[in-house]
């Protein structure tokens, strides 16, 4: 009852707000995603005091491995194809690279599953998570339906459907929380975390799906020829794009498969509770400007070239935005997990703290990353993606040598990568000008 009326009210606020803007503009499509995106991060921060009493440390170490594990392979589930859903003039070619996109996120889930069938039992071993077992077999269905999720989005901000994105954001969240609350009460143990993210992502997709199986006329114009041309001509996206962002989630989430190798599960379930409160801004905030940053740029691409205007004024508001809220979070981020979450998740609070500095650099700058996708400069995302990779890597591997506690090696993590998104957020500026850096 309480999670229904904030959104009421913050749905009024909404409408208040946006009597005042200009109708399609980029702020009211913005706070028009940030009302359900506020609810949505609200709702797991607002419920983990209860669940940080329901479930142990080691079982938040699992979900983390879960979501790891379903993130990294739900990332290129689709080839990357869907940043391509907003650029075509026409619906009929974008709700051919739909089909694609779910056409490709079915056959790599199959894939999926056969190498999980067959190696179960070594990967496993090699997580050094017994607990796992179970919910490997799972990770195949939690692949397609992230990849159809992604296509269904990018198709609804292409068509500038936002409240419905926003919609289901908040249905996703109401879904996560119920089942992990309902089962953690029945004593589920982990299986209730992981069921509940399962469960949020059908909600997405059922949500979601409504509108665009409403098209039934544009739904007609899908055929074989039209999506093996289209699958050509946007040949790039497999190419570089999708390496990139496979880069860039192996950096950010082989980071828990390393905790949970190296320090163990109960480690890693105090780093990923840090993670899903130092998330929230960037996901809040920095997931609603980025899609509604991708549409607008893409726009102004097309009337005169160049996106420099869209680009610095999104990169001024994220700026105002999130620095007043980091830096009170810095002096107060120990004790506040400790009075929120229980004294025993105080150094929760002490791991988000030294990662509090790159959680700010990417919450600024992870919403621009979309400037190659509408420049088409996706060689430009893989270098860099890849040397965040390679920089992850190139720690963990001196972490296991030089035998670093889990603080020094977040310490050095955190520097290493915030000194990379400074370069990047350059990089995005001279792509934003509209002259080609990569051919």
């Amino acid at each position: 009852r309480f999670i229904c009326n904030v959104y009421v009210a913050m749905d009024k606020s909404r409408q208040l707000l946006e009597k005042r803007l200009p109708a399609g503009g980029f702020g009211r499509n913005v706070i028009t995603l940030m009302t359900g995106t506020t609810v949505a991060q609200a709702i797991p921060i607002a419920i983990s005091p209860i669940l940080t009493r329901l479930y142990s440390p080691s079982d938040f170490g699992l979900l983390a491995l879960f979501i790891s594990l379903t993130s990294i392979c739900g990332s290129i589930a689709n080839g990357r194809y869907e940043l391509a859903i907003v650029l075509p003039v026409k619906d009929e070619e974008a709700i051919n690279i739909t089909a694609l996109c779910v056409l490709i996120a079915a056959f790599f889930s199959i894939v999926l599953l056969a190498v999980v069938l067959i190696f179960h039992d070594y990967i496993v071993v090699k997580l050094g998570n017994p607990d796992l077992a179970l919910w490997l077999y799972f990770v195949p269905l939690a692949v397609f339906l992230v990849g159809l999720f992604n296509a269904l989005n990018y198709f609804h901000v292409r068509t500038k459907k936002y409240k419905d994105i926003a919609n289901a954001t908040v249905n996703k969240s109401i879904a996560t929380a119920a089942t992990q609350l309902f089962l953690g009460f029945a004593k589920a143990g982990s299986s209730g975390l992981v069921l509940g993210q399962m469960v949020s992502y059908i909600t997405g997709n059922t949500v979601l799906s409504k509108n665009i199986l409403k098209e039934k006329i544009l739904l007609k114009s899908v055929n074989k020829t039209e999506i093996k041309r289209l699958a050509a001509r946007y040949a790039d996206f497999p190419k570089y794009s999708m390496w990139s962002i496979l880069a860039n989630t192996l950096a950010y989430n082989l980071i828990n498969v390393f905790i949970s190798y190296l320090f163990g599960a109960a480690i890693l379930g105090f780093y990923s509770i840090g993670n899903r409160v130092l998330g929230a801004p960037s996901s809040l905030v920095g997931t609603s400007f980025g899609q509604v940053f991708l549409q607008r740029a893409t726009e102004e691409k097309n009337k005169i070239g160049s996106a420099t205007n869209i680009f610095l004024k999104t990169a001024k508001t994220l700026l105002l935005i999130g620095l007043p809220p980091f830096i009170l979070l810095y002096f107060i981020m120990e004790d506040l997990f400790a009075f929120v979450f229980g004294p025993e998740w105080r150094i929760a609070g002490t791991y988000a703290k030294i990662m509090l500095p790159l959680f700010f650099v990417r919450f600024f700058v992870s919403p621009l990353s979309t400037i190659n996708s509408v420049f088409e400069q996706q060689r430009i995302s893989l270098i860099w993606q890849i040397s965040l990779l390679l920089s992850s890597l190139t720690i963990m591997a001196i972490a296991i040598y030089s035998h670093m506690t889990i603080t020094e090696f977040l310490i050095v993590f955190s520097i290493t990568s915030m000194v990379l998104y400074i370069i990047a957020f350059i990089v995005f500026y001279l792509v934003s000008k509209g002259k080609p850096l990569m051919r």
